[in-house]
């Protein structure tokens, strides 16, 4: 680690784009704070990856090495409700990363998708790898999970929630739209999933979610798909075939179709410019539309992957270092 060189930078949330940039920025002098709204650091490898791919240890051991660097990481810091990103800049920080991932969950839009025990994929990972709640009551946060799991999606994310529904003990289908040809998820992935009893419908949507009288979900009514022409992501555009609905009987329904950036600071900060979807927009340096604030990681690129998260956090470091050499 370089002699400090008086500067100060800010970092907004602890993933893996904001420990990247902190660690290399650290390196080369600065003072760094990084800034995360959870009572733990890490992001989504503390909340979002099963301790089966990646054990907690090795997260906490990579936060500790980023302190070891000097870094402080403040908990419990909520930018654009706890404070704002412009006192940031009051506090003498000459620049700030923005790198607070993708976790606002997307839902299919269908009746009947608040009753009980339908979870975001998000809240269902968070729950079990953070709060420990599948150890209620040893630990304070519960959740309920019945014995008929489904978890609808095809990413990894699905993957990791129904591998996560199945360690518990539970029986898993994950419901997909197209075809296991389709699925985004990696392969290898899939087959561990098959081997550890995960059951599989393609072709297969939700339309609808009913319940008992206590308001928890007890029939998904789905229906059957057939793949049309491709679409804008180059797969067969699924397509529903009419008079094809059947139910399913469910206990608990984990939504596992995507997540996007959480609008919270670009909703409290005049002049960020945002895309449609959400996402903050950046330069090729990592630059926003703000001067001195930068982004990175699923923040500005939606659901990615942990390692061009990381990339994004080293350019930006990089982006950083010049912007403050100048001035």
């Amino acid at each position: 680690v370089k002699a400090s060189n008086g500067k100060k930078v800010a970092i907004v949330g602890s993933g893996p784009s904001g420990l990247t940039c902190g660690a290399h920025l650290a390196n080369l002098g600065y003072s760094v704070k990084i800034f995360e709204a959870l009572h733990k650091a890490g992001g989504v490898l503390a909340y979002g990856i099963p301790s089966f791919r990646l054990p907690s240890s090795v997260v906490e051991d990579e936060v500790e090495y980023v302190r070891g660097l000097g870094v402080e990481i403040e908990t419990d810091v909520l930018i654009g409700r706890t404070f704002y990103l412009k006192e940031l800049f009051q506090e003498c920080y000459g620049a700030v990363f923005i790198g607070t991932g993708a976790g606002l969950p997307r839902f299919p839009g269908v009746p009947g998708e608040n009753l009980n025990g339908i979870y975001s994929a998000n809240e269902f990972l968070f729950r079990v790898n953070l709060m420990k709640a599948h150890l209620f009551p040893e630990y304070d946060t519960p959740i309920k999970i019945g014995r008929k799991v489904v978890v609808i999606g095809a990413g990894n994310v699905t993957m990791d929630s129904a591998r996560v529904a199945r360690r518990l003990g539970k029986d898993v289908t994950v419901v997909y739209r197209r075809t296991e040809v389709e699925m985004p998820a990696r392969k290898e992935e899939v087959e561990h999933g098959k081997q550890e009893g995960l059951e599989f419908r393609f072709l297969v949507s939700p339309v609808a979610f009913y319940g008992d009288e206590q308001g928890n979900v007890k029939i998904m009514r789905c229906i059957k798909m057939k793949l049309g022409e491709p679409d804008a992501s180059g797969r067969r555009r699924p397509e529903p075939v009419e008079g094809s609905e059947f139910d399913m009987n469910v206990d608990t329904v984990i939504i596992a179709i995507g997540q996007s950036p959480n609008r919270l600071i670009p909703m409290s900060t005049r002049d960020l410019e945002i895309t449609r979807r959400g996402t903050i927009v950046v330069d090729e340096h990592e630059k926003t539309s703000i001067e001195g604030v930068f982004a990175g990681g699923d923040a500005t690129t939606g659901q990615a992957t942990v390692i061009a998260a990381m990339g994004s956090g080293k350019k930006a470091a990089e982006s950083i270092h010049r912007y403050l050499s100048s001035r």
